[in-house]
């Protein structure tokens, strides 16, 4: 059966946020609990974007990239996919009606990571965007539950969270 599948993707999702960030992890208990798996299924497709970018070297890391955004967008077209992570994040999008112009904007930054070296305050600001940003605005969308009112009025606290914590990981790293 299918559930038995989701269920092992999402299980899979959780098993990464819980191997990669234990604040993460931990904050994700906090929330109600018909939100965790929409959650851990967001971490998990951003981790997947950003280990290419980050821990492959030596692989042919845009390749690598355009395909992952490929499978990405078939998975959400198809409404499955073979790779759990990539399973549990479709039904995420699907479920909460998550921008894929999000999920663009997302490799749009895992892209200049493989390229830009330095940056001018315009670049930096994209790049925090889709590197940042719009995993709060995913969260966001998650958590106001099709409200676009409340999303809209919300929208700019979820963005400024998101850089605030993209700027404290690269302060830590």
């Amino acid at each position: 059966m299918k559930a038995t599948y989701d269920h092992a993707a999402i299980a899979c999702c959780k098993l990464t946020t819980q191997a990669y960030t234990n604040s993460f992890s931990l904050g994700i208990r906090l929330l109600h609990k018909k939100f965790h798996n929409a959650i851990y299924a967001i971490y998990g497709f951003f981790r997947l974007g950003d280990e290419i970018v980050d821990s492959f070297q030596g692989y042919p890391q845009a390749a690598l990239l355009q395909e992952f955004q490929e499978a990405t967008h078939k998975a959400i077209r198809e409404k499955i996919s073979l790779n759990p992570i990539l399973n549990a994040f479709q039904h995420a999008v699907h479920t909460y009606t998550i921008d894929t112009a999000l999920i663009d904007t997302f490799f749009d930054s895992m892209r200049m990571d493989l390229t830009q070296q330095t940056h001018t305050p315009a670049s930096f600001q994209r790049y925090l965007l889709g590197s940042s940003e719009v995993v709060g605005l995913m969260c966001l969308q998650v958590f106001c539950e099709k409200d676009l009112q409340q999303y809209e009025y919300l929208k700019p606290y979820a963005m400024r969270l998101g850089r605030a914590l993209q700027k404290v990981n690269f302060l830590r790293d």
